[in-house]
């Protein structure tokens, strides 16, 4: 049995040289997950969960919700409050108490990240807020938390894990829309679903592929099964499920 948290090049590599010796494999992979807002949601109480879950540890976060689904009438409003609370997060260092987002782990994951935001705004992605310039008054590899508006599902923004503070939003038309476009996507490791109606979350939750869904802000839970779907990973980590992935089974016959 081996156990693999990394990309999915690296999964894949892990699959294959335990295919050898006929070895079972738990991957935990890549994410691109989304983070849907219904019509009937309440934008004061969804923008900073959103913020939060999207910078969560600078964005490097395989769970990580980098793409805000919302409907096309409420996306002047959903910017100006993704702007606003973006602006507002302190960057420093991580050992500081009022830092809220802290510098990449690496020079090369930050110019990576860079990269990512030139290319969105060269593939016509509407920049709302950061950037890819240098952070004054910093020393580190940081890079300003940046949202994105007007993504579609063609560019790179929506489809590729970028590992950083960087957020898309992307409008929908009605509620078939968000979900078409919450599963374009080769991961399903996470995902988020908002409504002030319980049942009409869970019926889009429902419909996700995605391997966990917050529901109205639903926290981690270390006790449920944690793993992705298509090329997020096989298997699961956390709770029962999480266990039986190390034990095998056997039958007595008498």
């Amino acid at each position: 049995m081996v156990s693999f948290t990394g990309s999915v090049a690296g999964g894949t590599r892990v699959s294959e040289v335990a295919s050898k010796t006929v070895k079972r494999v738990a991957l935990e992979l890549g994410g691109k997950s989304a983070n849907v807002v219904l019509d009937d949601a309440d934008l004061e109480e969804v923008m900073p969960h959103a913020i939060q879950w999207s910078m969560i540890n600078s964005g490097q976060t395989c769970s990580a919700l980098t793409r805000l689904l919302v409907p096309r009438s409420q996306l002047e409003g959903v910017e100006r409050a993704a702007k606003e609370i973006a602006e507002s997060l302190a960057l420093g260092h991580p050992d500081d108490e009022g830092t809220q987002v802290g510098p990449l782990v690496s020079a090369a994951q930050r110019d990576r990240v860079r990269g990512f935001i030139d290319r969105a705004i060269a593939e016509g992605a509407r920049l709302v807020t950061g950037g890819s310039g240098s952070v004054d008054g910093t020393s580190g590899y940081f890079v300003r938390p940046t949202v994105f508006s007007d993504v579609t599902t063609e560019m790179e923004i929506h489809r590729e894990e970028v590992f950083g503070p960087v957020l898309a939003i992307e409008p929908y038309d009605d509620e078939d829309d968000a979900v078409r476009i919450a599963n374009d996507s080769i991961y399903g490791l996470g995902g988020s679903v908002w409504s002030k109606d319980p049942e009409r979350a869970r019926s889009i939750a429902g419909r996700l592929r995605t391997g966990q869904v917050m529901v109205n802000g639903g926290q981690f839970n270390p006790n449920a099964p944690f793993g992705g779907y298509k090329q997020s990973g096989i298997g699961r980590e956390f709770g029962t499920l999480g266990l039986e992935e190390f034990l095998e089974t056997k039958a007595l016959m008498y």
